[in-house]
């Protein structure tokens, strides 16, 4: 395979030759979306988010003989799913703040990956500081511009009531710090932040200033939020690339999607 090859066509070559062989490896980041797996709780007072539900249509019956299909519902931000900028208040006058309006090129970009999952395993509440990403770019370079920034917590190992983790108090979770955000945000120019919990923030993220600082800062910047990740310790620290492509929904403030990750090989 020529790995230098410059002329676009080949590039694509190359890359689909890499895929055939095992060079370059698909892992898929997504859970299956099912009636069972947990949306986020708000507040009695808010609305709520709406799980996943489906129903057969037909399956090669009477109801149509050579075709089985089914109807679903589900929440535009349930499962494995995207924030667009428009889902906050920050990001309500964002240029291209929908689903539908953001240029399908914004979300295929390298993804830098920072490991907290020994952290979370120790402290539900563990919170991604500017230290730590910090001392990972110590260890792996800086991060580039227009990446995609994941929190590795291991939390998607998790099933059931301990997936959200509720307490009297609301849920308890990991997630950034307003300062760790607003580093990712304002000084290296990250596209988008993904967690594998059910938020982008803590699950405490409320007593933040500003509450759920992800959310707000990030749509405010005109980027992206994936959550309820799958398979993040199958990534390596930097050089895969992510594939996150939202349903395009008018005026869609986010969307169920299936997000695959291309990897460096281990043949």
């Amino acid at each position: 395979m020529n790995v230098h090859a410059t002329d676009p066509s080949a590039l694509l070559g190359n890359l689909a030759e890499a895929l055939g062989t095992g060079a370059i490896e698909v892992v898929d980041l997504t859970h299956t979306l099912d009636q069972d797996f947990p949306v986020i709780v708000l507040p009695p007072e808010f609305g709520q988010c709406a799980r996943f539900r489906m129903e057969e249509v037909s399956a090669y019956d009477h109801r149509g003989p050579a075709w089985k299909w089914h109807n679903f519902t589900c929440s535009e931000h349930t499962g494995t799913h995207f924030d667009a900028p428009s889902h906050w208040i920050s990001g309500r006058d964002v240029p291209n703040g929908s689903v539908d309006e953001i240029p399908a090129e914004r979300f295929i970009g390298p993804v830098c990956v920072i490991d907290c999952s020994e952290g979370a395993a120790a402290d539900e509440d563990f919170e991604l500081t500017p230290e730590i990403i910090e001392a990972w770019e110590a260890e792996h370079g800086r991060i580039p511009a227009e990446s995609w920034v994941l929190m590795r917590t291991d939390w998607s190992k998790r099933r059931g009531a301990a997936y959200l983790n509720m307490r009297e108090d609301g849920a308890h979770s990991p997630g950034p710090t307003p300062a760790a955000i607003r580093l990712l945000v304002d000084e290296r120019g990250i596209r988008g932040f993904g967690t594998e919990t059910v938020g982008t923030d803590a699950g405490q993220g409320s007593h933040y200033t500003p509450p759920y600082p992800a959310h707000f800062y990030l749509h405010g910047a005109g980027r992206y939020g994936l959550q309820c990740l799958n398979n993040l310790d199958r990534l390596p620290p930097t050089g895969a690339m992510l594939i996150a492509t939202p349903l395009k929904i008018k005026n869609g403030t986010g969307s169920p999607l299936r997000v695959v990750a291309l990897v460096p090989g281990r043949t």
